[in-house]
């Protein structure tokens, strides 16, 4: 695995940080966007996360660990990807960084490093790039419920 190869996806979200946290951790609000995905955790520092669903016929379950979190402002975690070895080295550092822009805005940022290679970097990049929009619409759509 490449420590060296890492990405970093950002999108601006028009909603407050604490709406934006509610979408990247709220196991309703995250299976709208993440492929369908069911995230699990009690989003405590050291506890499990998992991620199971169905991806074309297979059933699946991901998992890692909260390796740190700050409510509204950073969640990090190891992620271990379905059929890899359960070593240390297989796992992937995940994190989400959320930045107060201003006017209502909040900055989204999520980094990933430890690929086996560019391909899967790239891979990962453009998966990324898809579950941002989904999360800056569900966010954006839980502001406007609460303006209401």
């Amino acid at each position: 695995m490449d420590k060296q190869l890492k990405l970093s996806e950002a999108i601006s979200i028009h909603a407050p940080a604490s709406n934006v946290w509610k979408a990247a951790t709220d196991k309703a609000l995250v299976k709208a966007y993440f492929f369908g995905t069911e995230v699990n955790s009690d989003w405590k520092k050291g506890s499990p996360i998992t991620f199971s669903g169905e991806w074309q016929g297979q059933a699946y379950v991901e998992k890692g660990e909260i390796l740190g979190i700050e409510k509204d402002k950073m969640l990090s975690y190891s992620y271990l990807s379905t059929g890899k070895e359960d070593v240390p080295e297989n796992y992937a550092i995940i994190v989400y960084t959320l930045e107060d822009e201003g006017n209502g805005n909040t900055r989204f940022t999520v980094t990933q490093e430890g690929f086996n290679n560019q391909a899967a970097c790239d891979h990962s990049a453009a998966n990324w790039k898809n579950i941002l929009a989904g999360l800056k619409k569900v966010a954006e759509d839980v502001s406007r419920k609460d303006a209401k």
